[in-house]
């Protein structure tokens, strides 16, 4: 009967309406979170998908080398025994056939196919190393060496048109020293970073993020920060930002409200 007010922590509310002490209620609450909420999941196999990234970011020689991955993509060749066909009737240079016509036709759309395949690794690597050359902070220190990038930076730096560059990013995952993510991740918004009084450089969205996340994880349990104290603490380190963005970021990134947070015993 109370589990929107357990959800709360309202547990004065909880030991006046079932006319009980606190103590109880505690007792009750440990019960409560040795059950499973979801006792169906028990008979439910899951299905995991796995992420397989199309390119390999790594550190070769002190070099940072990208590596397309290769293996999930099929290896197509032309038949060999319509090659010959083909080159049987293009011997025939002044006879007009349906045949040629056809093998002809299907041979370029084969070729054509095969050469857009390879078109399309040659350019995943190429926006891969533009975004390595514009985020160099994130080959040293990860997440947080993140700078604010959009898809035009990339395709003024490649000669492309931006829609390319989008398709080229969207559901294409590189596999880095830091964990795999999709090349989109790497495009984001910024702020101004003020860590020193003569810097200018910004941080991008995903950095700051990645700064509340480990603020939160290292916080006290018994006595979690609100919102407005993340942004003490974010501005501390040089970062400026509302407390309607780290509330917005908080939500994104799944992490509950301090109330919520909060650990009773």
């Amino acid at each position: 009967h109370h589990l929107s007010a357990l959800e709360l922590k309202k547990l004065d509310g909880i030991a006046r309406a079932e006319k009980c002490n606190l103590e109880r209620v505690y007792e009750a609450i440990k019960v409560i979170k040795t059950l499973n909420p979801r006792p169906g999941d028990t008979f439910n196999v899951p299905i995991i998908d796995y992420i397989v990234p199309d390119i390999y970011i790594r550190k070769i020689n002190g070099e940072w080398k990208t590596l397309v991955n290769d293996d999930g993509m099929p290896k197509l060749q032309v038949n060999s025994y319509y090659q010959d066909l083909l080159n049987e009737l293009k011997k025939k240079r002044n006879e007009q056939s349906p045949e040629k016509d056809f093998f002809k036709e299907k041979a370029y759309a084969a070729n054509w196919l095969i050469k857009t395949l390879q078109q399309r690794q040659s350019t995943i690597q190429r926006v891969t190393e533009s975004i390595l050359k514009l985020q160099p902070e994130f080959l040293e220190c990860g997440i947080e060496g993140l700078k604010p990038l959009c898809l035009k930076d990339i395709a003024d730096d490649l000669d492309m048109h931006e829609s390319t560059i989008s398709r080229a990013t969207t559901n294409k995952f590189a596999h880095t020293p830091y964990g795999v993510f999709e090349l989109k991740f790497f495009f984001s918004t910024g702020f101004k970073n003020n860590a020193t009084s003569t810097s200018t450089d910004e941080i991008s969205a995903e950095a700051v993020k990645n700064k509340i996340k480990i603020i939160v994880e290292n916080e006290n349990s018994k006595k979690p920060l609100c919102d407005q104290a993340i942004v003490k603490i974010l501005k501390a380190d040089g970062v400026n930002v509302a407390r309607r963005t780290v509330s917005k970021y908080r939500d994104m990134l799944g992490i509950l409200s301090s109330s919520r947070r909060k650990e009773l015993f």
